[in-house]
């Protein structure tokens, strides 16, 4: 029988061979880790982020630039009912009547008091956050002042002349959403027909 002498360079040589794989594995295996630390890294400096269904979309809401109108004539106001314990008389300039691209209806509103004062105010109304808004007050001699308070405030519907609230109601908005454009609301004034009872027909 005959015995083989193994060389004991080339027996180390060929542990060496044998051991590359696994040591190139584990090279390979580092570099793949790097690389995505190196990615979250870098998705993590440009600051993106998915977008959050629950944000708020009034953070984004911008009011249009104010046009005044011409203040309102006679022939063209509307009225309407506010209520029956109402102590003033309501109409709206038909000319002025606008819905913005801001979700804003706009219209120039004449009060009568029982003594037959006027008062001539150019308002908004936002259906989608139910809130109302004062620009300016008309003035006898045909000029606009600005509103010392111009600011959004909530529709009230609890006064005795709840002005607002009837016409957000009964002419401009359904539940939080406009209720057509200005030719429909100016339909509902014209024919004395509310939103209220355009449902219940």
């Amino acid at each position: 029988m005959t015995f083989e002498m193994q060389n004991p360079v080339l027996a180390s040589s060929a542990d060496r061979r044998m051991r590359l794989p696994r040591a190139g594995r584990r090279a390979v295996t580092g570099a793949v880790l790097l690389a995505l630390m190196a990615g979250l890294t870098a998705c993590g400096s440009t600051g993106s982020r998915a977008p959050d269904p629950f944000e708020d979309d009034n953070k984004t809401w911008q009011e249009m630039a104010l046009q005044l109108p011409a203040l309102p004539q006679d022939a063209n106001l509307l009225p309407f009912d506010v209520s029956a314990i109402a102590t003033q008389r309501f109409a709206i300039d038909a000319k002025s009547l606008s819905v913005g691209k801001d979700g804003v209806v706009r219209y120039t509103l004449v009060s009568v008091s029982s003594s037959g004062a006027k008062n001539v105010r150019y308002e908004g109304i936002r259906c989608e956050s139910r809130e109302q808004k004062i620009y300016a007050l008309g003035h006898a001699d045909g000029t606009w002042s600005q509103a010392r308070s111009s600011e959004w405030e909530p529709i009230l519907s609890n006064g005795v002349n709840r002005q607002q609230a009837a016409l957000s109601r009964d002419y401009f908005c359904a539940g939080n959403s406009i209720a057509g454009d200005a030719a429909e609301m100016l339909r509902r004034f014209r024919m004395r027909r509310t939103l209220t009872n355009d449902l219940m027909n």
